[in-house]
């Protein structure tokens, strides 16, 4: 069995791209398995790491303004895409591929428009509740649409019958175990807040959390799990300002970066993030309590529905970027915390919403693309 797979730009694309070859590999051992992806986003790197080949074409996405240098940039988009179809032919001639699934990217584009187009069974995955450009121009094409949520189905115009397989997730995610992940933490019984706003950072979700922090520390009432990301330096700094002893107090961790996630995320009583699909779907997974702040910065405003989704479930609370402040987000954490009634249905209906055999869903659908 060759399967093609076409995924970049973000994590958010090539992970799940990532756990879908694994799986792929689990059951076929001798399936030859290449990606598609672009020479300077993050599927250069970890997909080699990964053990797979990486062939790359250059693609860009259009801007959505008319700005001059906006204009200057799609007359540009318009030749790569020109000249890309060119480089997909020959890989998909070269390769051979018995199926071809996108998940997401500029790259996906091209890739597999010109495998549908060339009679190769096609399948597409959208991880967000309101799908992408990309994805929304190849469903009314290929024969699979999966997507990580239902709501993504009434965006879409298809030419088969959309399939819901949910998005998959880190096994080390579902196995971690929030006793001894809270053990291993250090901290005490009390709940354990854990605030990130993604690998850069969010000064807006930042400067809400020191608020909280510096409100709430000296009570005892919670421990906390900062991730500041790469632009929240300055958030240390901020909290020894506010008269919070970052290195002394054993009831607070503030970090640059989260790299045990399985353990934080497990331990953790209220998370407090972003709303990309990744994120949500390990929150749904663990039945997490989350209180969404969604990026207003993506494409088609996607957080916000993904954020929603869960919402109109009473899965999750959400405050806007907008409307965010300290004082907003102590009371959000306040009022989930205390009301044991409410704690208890917004986790059990985000675990409600988890879909734990996503991976297995979608390489049962490629197996019978192939068949």
């Amino acid at each position: 069995m060759k399967v093609l797979i076409a995924a970049g730009g973000t994590g958010g694309h090539v992970n799940p791209a990532l756990a879908v070859a694994g799986e792929i590999r689990s059951r076929f051992p001798d399936a030859e398995i290449c990606f598609v992806g672009t020479a300077d986003r993050i599927e250069a790197k970890i997909v080699p790491a990964a053990g797979y080949e990486l062939k790359t074409i250059e693609i860009t996405g259009f801007k959505r303004s008319f700005a001059p240098s906006d204009i200057k940039a799609n007359i540009k988009t318009v030749i790569k895409l020109a000249k890309s179809s060119k480089a997909v032919k020959n890989i998909l001639n070269e390769f051979k591929p018995d199926v071809a699934i996108g998940f997401g990217g500029y790259v996906s584009g091209p890739v597999i428009r010109m495998a549908a187009k060339m009679g190769i069974p096609t399948a597409i995955h959208e991880q967000n509740a309101y799908p992408g450009v990309t994805n929304k121009a190849l469903a009314e094409m290929v024969d699979v649409v999966m997507l990580t949520t239902e709501d993504a189905k009434k965006h879409l115009k298809f030419k088969n019958e959309p399939v819901v397989t949910g998005l998959p997730i880190r096994g080390e995610i579902l196995a971690a175990d929030p006793k001894q992940s809270r053990k291993e933490l250090g901290f005490n019984d009390k709940p354990i807040i854990l605030s990130m706003g993604g690998s850069l950072g969010s000064r807006e979700i930042n400067k809400a959390i020191v608020e909280v922090i510096a409100t709430h520390m000296h009570d005892d009432d919670y421990n906390f799990i900062v991730s500041t990301g790469q632009n929240g330096v300055w958030v240390p700094d901020k909290l020894r300002d506010r008269g919070v002893d970052v290195e002394k107090s054993p009831n607070l961790q503030v970090r640059p970066y989260i790299n045990d996630m399985a353990r934080c995320l497990s331990a953790a009583d209220v998370v407090i993030c972003r709303a990309g699909a990744s994120s949500l779907s390990e929150i749904q997974a663990l039945g997490k309590p989350s209180i969404l702040i969604p990026s207003p910065n993506v494409t088609e405003n996607h957080q916000f529905h993904n954020a929603m989704a869960m919402v109109n479930k009473g899965a999750a609370v959400i405050i806007e970027e907008k409307d965010l402040s300290g004082k907003k987000l102590g009371k959000a954490i306040d009022n989930l915390i205390k009301d044991e009634k409410r704690f208890k249905e917004v986790g059990e209906n985000a675990r409600a919403m988890a879909v734990t055999d996503a991976t297995s869903r979608i390489c049962d659908i490629v197996t019978e693309l192939v068949k």
